[in-house]
């Protein structure tokens, strides 16, 4: 007949208490590294995301203005409207006629004007001298032209205006907690040269 015998613990594997809390030591440091990294990684590609949406946002702008400004005084079908009508330091009203009717104000971008909204930080885009305005770029905190006649010269008279420099300033929608410049706001600056080939020598 045979007996049962109970198994003896001395020789069973075990944990100590002071092995488990080491192990869950590590195990948290090695967590919150993981963390940190993720942290740090969020942050990083929230910030580029941030300088891109900025960039793209002024370039789209200032592509646009481009394009329209080297167009003032266009007038195939004659006329006698100057291409420049309005030349301040934030705003430009210019004039064409882009649909050759030889009237510059009978069409729907016929007449337009950038101006600078520095309270809201806005450039906005006008059409035929309404009081309806449409946002070309946000979040700008700098933004100017400035006229030079066919000399070269600074001038304030449009009809001696023959080339047109713009300058924007623009910065990210929100603060990157990582950089400490300017209050954490990253900025971008672009300018661009017109010279409008319709505008009279």
């Amino acid at each position: 007949m045979s007996t049962y015998r109970t198994p003896s613990l001395k020789n069973t594997a075990a944990f100590t208490l002071v092995e488990l809390m080491v192990s869950m030591a590590i195990s948290l440091a090695v967590l919150a590294a993981i963390a940190g990294t993720f942290t740090v990684q969020t942050r990083q590609n929230s910030a580029e995301e941030q300088v891109g949406q900025m960039q793209q946002n002024v370039r789209g702008a200032l592509d646009l203005m481009i394009r329209e400004i080297h167009m003032a005084g266009y007038k195939p079908a004659g006329g006698s409207f100057n291409g420049i009508q309005t030349s301040s330091a934030t705003t430009l009203r210019i004039k064409l006629d882009l649909d050759s009717s030889g009237v510059e104000t009978d069409g729907t971008t016929d007449d337009i004007s950038y101006t600078f909204d520095s309270s809201a930080g806005l450039i906005t885009r006008t059409l035929n001298n309404t009081a309806s305005s449409a946002t070309l770029a946000d979040n700008v905190t700098a933004f100017s032209f400035t006229y030079l006649d066919a000399n070269g010269a600074s001038t304030t008279t449009n009809t001696a205006v023959r080339r047109i420099t713009i300058n924007i300033t623009a910065r990210t929608a929100k603060p990157d907690p990582g950089y400490s410049i300017n209050n954490g706001y990253r900025t971008y600056q672009i300018s661009a040269d017109v010279t409008p080939p319709n505008l009279p020598l």
